[in-house]
Parts: C-alpha cells; sequence; structure tokens
C-alpha cells in the first residue's frame, strides 16, 4: 500500500524464482495512480528475469464482483466493494494461489528494506514445510531484531511493540488451559508467514490487522480439542507450526503509535471474542483495554471481521469473472526478452471445477 517502487523491486528480487509472484495492492489510484506504477515495475522485472506473475487492486470493482459471484457477498463493503484491510488483501493472495494450482502460499509485506531478508524468509517457509510431517502445516517467521533509530544511533529490539503485547495475551490465553506459564508463542503478529494451502483453504481468515493472531486462534477452534472438529482427517494428523528465527533484521516502515495502538487492539478483540476463549482471560483483556483508554468502563471490544475459508470459493468462476471483469487484473507469462517463456500462472484446464 503506497510503497515506493524501490521498496517494491527490491521485494521482488528477493522471492527465488521458481516462485510465483502475487502482488494485491491497496494503493492510491488517483492523483496519481499508485498502483499502475506497481504493476509496470512488477511487468517490467519479470519480462527481464523470465517470470510468471499476476498483480491486482484490491478496490478493483470487478474484483468485488468475482468475490461475490465465486462465493464470498461477506467480503463486499457497502460500497460494492472489497472491502479495505491487510486481511482482505491476503485473502485476495491466497485465493489467486489456490486458483493457479499451487500447493502452498507464503506472504512477505511489501514495506521491506532489505532484499537479502526476504530471499531468507522464502527459505525459510520452504525448510518449514518441507521439515512438515503433516499436509497441513503453517511456518510463522520469527524476526531475529527490529532495528529503529534511537538517540542517533540503530537500536536492535528483539521484539515489535505490538508482537510484545499480542504474544504476551495469546501465551496467556494457552496458560489458561495448561495451568503453566509459556512464552511458546512469538509470531502472534508474523506478517511473513507461509502455510500448505490443504491447511490454508480450511482457515477461516479475520480482516485487517486481526489476520495473523486470529490464524492461531482459528487453529485453536477448529483443531484444538476443545471445539468438536469437523475435519478429522486434520485432528489425525496435527498442525504444525514452525516458529523460526531469522538472521537479517526486519527493516520496516514506521507508521506511528496510532497504527501499532490499533494493531494490539484488533489481536485482542479476536482473542476476546473467540468460543475458546476462557472467562478468566476475557475479563483480563477487558480490564487491560479499559487501562488502556481503548474502551470505557462496562463496554466489550467490538467484533473484527472474520471470513468463511478460501476453499468455499468457486475458483473457477472466480477466474472467469476476475479475468472478464477485473480492469486491474493482469497475469504476466513470464517470458523473457532473449528466454523462453515460462508457464503461465493459470492454465485453465487445471482450475478443478466444483460439483453442481
Amino acid at each position: 500500500m503506497n510503497e515506493t517502487r524501490g521498496v517494491i523491486e527490491g521485494v521482488l528480487s528477493g522471492i527465488p524464482h521458481d516462485c510465483l509472484i502475487v502482488l494485491v495492492s491497496n494503493s492510491d489510484r488517483e492523483p496519481v495512480d499508485r498502483y499502475e506504477i506497481e504493476a509496470q515495475t512488477v511487468e517490467q522485472f519479470c519480462r527481464l528475469a523470465g517470470r510468471p506473475a499476476m498483480t491486482v487492486h484490491q478496490r478493483d470493482p470487478g474484483v468485488a464482483a468475482a468475490f461475490k459471484a465465486a462465493g464470498m457477498p461477506e467480503l463486499i463493503d457497502d460500497d460494492g466493494l472489497v472491502r479495505g484491510g491487510k486481511g482482505e488483501a491476503m485473502l485476495i493472495g491466497m485465493a489467486l494461489a489456490a486458483m493457479t494450482g499451487r500447493r502452498y502460499v507464503g506472504y512477505v509485506d511489501a514495506d521491506n528494506y532489505v532484499p537479502g531478508s526476504v530471499h531468507e524468509y522464502c527459505e525459510v517457509f520452504a525448510a518449514g514445510l518441507h521439515l512438515a510431517t503433516s499436509p497441513y502445516a503453517m511456518v510463522r517467521i520469527s524476526w531475529q531484531s527490529k532495528p529503529k533509530f534511537r538517540d542517533g544511533r540503530l537500536f536492535f529490539n528483539r521484539r515489535g511493540r505490538t508482537s510484545a503485547i499480542t504474544n504476551e495475551w495469546l501465551n496467556r490465553f494457552l496458560a489458561e488451559y495448561s495451568g503453566f506459564g509459556t512464552e511458546v508463542i512469538a509470531t502472534g503478529n508474523a506478517g511473513e508467514h507461509a502455510m500448505s494451502l490443504e491447511l490454508g483453504l480450511k482457515l477461516r481468515l479475520a480482516g485487517g490487522f486481526a489476520i495473523e493472531p486470529y490464524e492461531f486462534l482459528n487453529l485453536f477452534e477448529q483443531f484444538g480439542g476443545v471445539l468438536e472438529s469437523t475435519d478429522p482427517e486434520v485432528m489425525a494428523s496435527s498442525v504444525p507450526v514452525f516458529q523460526i528465527e531469522t538472521r537479517n533484521p526486519h527493516f520496516h516502515d514506521n507508521r506511528g503509535e496510532d497504527h501499532v495502538q490499533g494493531m494490539r487492539m484488533q489481536a485482542l478483540n479476536v482473542i476476546y471474542h473467540s468460543p475458546v476463549t476462557l472467562p478468566a482471560i476475557r475479563q483480563a483483556i477487558v480490564d487491560f483495554m479499559v487501562e488502556q483508554g481503548a474502551l470505557g468502563p462496562g463496554q466489550e471490544p467490538p467484533r473484527e471481521r472474520v471470513y468463511p475459508p478460501v476453499g468455499t470459493l468457486d475458483l473457477d468462476l472466480l477466474f472467469d469473472v476476475l479475468d472478464a471483469e477485473a480492469r486491474s487484473f493482469r497475469r504476466l507469462d513470464g517470458q523473457a526478452e532473449a528466454a523462453p517463456a515460462t508457464e503461465p500462472p493459470v492454465v485453465r484446464p487445471t482450475i478443478p471445477r466444483k460439483a453442481a
């Protein structure tokens, strides 16, 4: 969202060659069409590197029409467009990856200033998914450091301001069940994470910045053994979640204290409203939010939007409507100027059709 061309180019260059690039943007379209700049950047990069890619704008009316037709009207706002928010963009990205028949999807935030760290994330994704003995697996990045300028020098913080709060409350959630204090969750707000699509297509995804902590909660809800599961195959296989610490520092844009506070509160909202959260944790969350000034006495935390699994979409219909109506939807076949063409990102016969 409104990253500079240089930052976008750096992220693209860090993604390994054999990966399909999927860029989902919510950048401004006027007075300067920043999405057009991004799409041209991806097109030029892919033409020179001989790689396939897809790009799309989150607020394209054709994208809204496609998701509504494919079976997810919940994603659409009162203006008839896909709702703004990080979670909604990530849901679109997962749907596009599934539409192409890929087995895995990985997420990298676009405001990363170190291309080497992007490459390391992708290597970590591959290593973790390779180690998994279950087809239902997730890999989450634990950053080695998030450097900030302080008193004229770099200070290498171990944890971000949002992650410290989210991790604390997710661990308190677990401790209430086990009776033992724990710090096992270190990636509550891991924007950089990957999963098998066999798992991803079963998860419900939350909107906005609630998406990453809610992935943990939805795993507990569906496969934690507290509520009855509708997926005995997943329960039998288990769901390994690898949290892997990287070595490269995580430099990214500083969006201010209001942005950080909003992320914290959205994480607490989804923990509070989860059906597997115990009453003692709910009350502690309310007390904390009142203390932080996010709630008034007697108020309840607001509910975040939670969407149906991407696996409920009709992917064939999604592609048809995107291709016909979404003017921002671009498919690059990876044909380099002096290299043989690679396979395009969407090969029509491979898209699975749902039974009537």
